[in-house]
């Protein structure tokens, strides 16, 4: 039984309806009414599940339009659940306007976790998981655009970049160009659908290959960060790497992993960590 004016954010499939959570089944079946970005992909969804409820649409453009309808209706003790089209509301998704109306005026949000296309694609992406940053769409504005990758020059963790494919092309370019064409990215492409792809390649590898192919379906860019800089290489001993990296397995990570991501921070050679790793 859903709680009386609270918000449920619910997460969706992002391409496979075997992904779709009991629980999330369950609350978009009692809640009173869903908000959703586009009713039309909600209700495809709806049908698939034989599951019938009002919806009003939220979505950028109406989202100071409707957000308050929808709080005033969360006040008057009604129950909603908030979906976007697929994965999880409120990241990289006007969903996030609402909820911190919600928690504004202190109308309770609960979460039922489901499908993200960011997570999904760091975990299959081969590169440094322990710290990332979500980067989301990069701006079509050109200063923004040119704001936000002068921010990212010296990142050291992985970044995720959400791309679209008619714009493949010029943020494959502009990464290559910021990065350097050896650094390593991973494309992850159409997640979780029938023509899924990871290609774990380099930006300037990437850049020339969709500069002779057409992009097709959407896109997630897993990038790797930059090396840390020579002071930061040399205040690091090879035992201390070593550490670093045992104190990576006891949170899970296998050896091989955690020297890599040891590396990563220290500068050190990974092989280097890993022999030290090995002999106990």
């Amino acid at each position: 039984m859903l709680e009386q004016g609270a918000l449920y954010v619910v997460g969706t499939p992002i391409g496979n309806l075997g992904d779709f959570s009991p629980r999330a089944r369950e609350v978009l079946g009692e809640a009173d009414f869903i908000a959703a970005e586009d009713t039309r992909v909600t209700l495809k969804l709806l049908n698939h599940f034989g599951i019938k409820k009002p919806m009003l649409s939220y979505f950028e453009h109406n989202k100071l339009e409707h957000g308050p309808v929808i709080l005033a209706r969360l006040k008057a003790g009604e129950s909603c659940a908030l979906v976007s089209d697929a994965g999880m509301p409120a990241v990289s998704d006007p969903g996030e306007t609402l909820v911190a109306a919600c928690a504004a005026e202190g109308v309770p949000v609960y979460v039922v976790p489901g499908p993200t296309a960011a997570i999904s694609a760091l975990a299959v992406s081969g590169l440094p998981t322990g710290r990332f940053t979500f980067e989301g769409f990069l701006s079509v504005n050109k200063r923004s655009r040119k704001e936000h990758l002068d921010s990212l020059a010296g990142e050291r963790r992985t970044m995720i970049f959400y791309e679209a494919p008619h714009k493949l092309r010029k943020t494959l370019s502009d990464l290559s160009k910021l990065f350097g064409a050896g650094r390593r990215v991973a494309l992850c492409r159409e997640l979780t659908k029938v023509h899924e792809e990871v290609w774990r390649t380099t930006l300037g590898e990437a850049a020339a290959r969709y500069r002779e192919q057409e992009p097709r379906g959407e896109f997630v860019l897993v990038v790797e960060g930059a090396p840390a800089p020579a002071a930061a290489q040399e205040s690091y001993t090879l035992e201390e790497a070593a550490e670093l990296a045992r104190a990576l397995q006891a949170g899970g990570l296998s050896s091989s992993e955690a020297a890599r991501e040891a590396a990563q921070t220290t500068g050190l050679r990974k092989g280097d960590i890993y022999r030290l790793l090995a002999q106990g």
